[in-house]
């Protein structure tokens, strides 16, 4: 890097070898991290090969981000290198989560134009610790079932587990799904409609009903409104019938299409692609088509 020999370089010399200004040189020995070998008979100050690799040392460790007093300590032995790398990542974590914070807020907000105190209540939400998250979701869930012990125990399950799938490090993604989330979680309308679907499952489960009953039933749905689909079976022709018949048999027609209007709306499927977002995998399918197929069928003879 510099020519054998013990001549010493001024501060404009050890700017050309390095690239630096010489400006930041003499700020960084006038911070002490970097000490001249002597002066000359003009006072000016006067470094030798083993200040270039100093210097060098120097500007890499501000590069990646110390500080100066780090820096004073690591050269001058004080504190060895790994720690405080160590240190830095640490700290470049919780940089880094932050930025993906602000850049979800901002880009809710963006996507929104939503106002500055819509704003500020995003930002809140999204700053919320997981034991935060996880105590809205679990009250959530508690009032959802409170006093329903009827409810099919795979949906209790799922929704009392719903907060184990909560992100410690959120992603982007997840922040903006949660920002949505807890808004639906605190609208009274979808918490009535959550209410009522729940009620409907537990009414409508029988003693000697297996653990899971309700969801198969859904699964059931799904497979055969979407083989109706496939086959071009129109919701409100005579070929619809028995399509509904295998899927529902003789109960009450008008009772079914209320239980499923509380239970298959855009809400409710939302809620359920937000928590596949959070649990970090692919959101639920919300099989628009299949439910809407249903419900026109059913809606075309409730009203005859």
């Amino acid at each position: 890097m510099i020519d054998d020999g013990p001549r010493l370089l001024t501060i404009g010399q050890l700017a050309r070898r390095t690239g630096l200004t010489v400006r930041t040189i003499r700020f960084w020995s006038d911070e002490g991290v970097l000490h001249p070998v002597t002066r000359s008979e003009g006072g000016y100050r006067l470094y030798d090969a083993e200040s270039v690799a100093r210097l060098e040392l120097i500007h890499t460790l501000r590069e990646l981000g110390l500080g100066l007093d780090d820096v004073r300590k690591i050269l001058s032995g004080e504190r060895d290198i790994g720690s405080v790398a160590a240190a830095h990542v640490a700290a470049l974590d919780a940089q880094i989560q932050l930025l993906r914070l602000n850049r979800a807020v901002l880009s809710t907000v963006a996507k929104r134009n939503s106002s500055a105190e819509e704003m500020a209540l995003m930002n809140k939400m999204a700053r919320q610790s997981t034991a935060e998250r996880k105590r809205i979701m679990d009250e959530f869930a508690d009032e959802m079932l409170h006093g329903l012990d009827a409810v099919d125990p795979v949906v209790q399950e799922r929704m009392r587990g719903m907060s184990a799938g909560l992100p410690d490090e959120p992603t982007p993604e997840q922040v903006d799904a949660w920002v949505e989330l807890a808004e639906l979680l605190q609208d009274p309308a979808f918490k009535a409609r959550m209410r009522q679907a729940a009620e409907y499952n537990a009414a409508d489960r029988a003693p000697e009903d297996a653990a899971g009953a309700s969801m198969q039933f859904l699964a059931r749905l799904v497979a055969l409104a979407g083989d109706a689909l496939r086959a071009g079976v129109a919701p409100r022709s005579p070929e619809a019938e028995p399509v509904l018949q295998e899927l529902l048999g003789d109960a009450d027609r008008s009772a079914v299409l209320d239980r499923l209007l509380a239970t298959m709306n855009d809400e409710v499927a939302r809620y359920r692609e937000l928590l596949g977002v959070l649990k970090g995998g692919a959101p639920e399918r919300p099989h628009h088509e299949e439910f809407a197929w249903v419900l026109a069928a059913l809606r075309a003879r409730v009203a005859e």
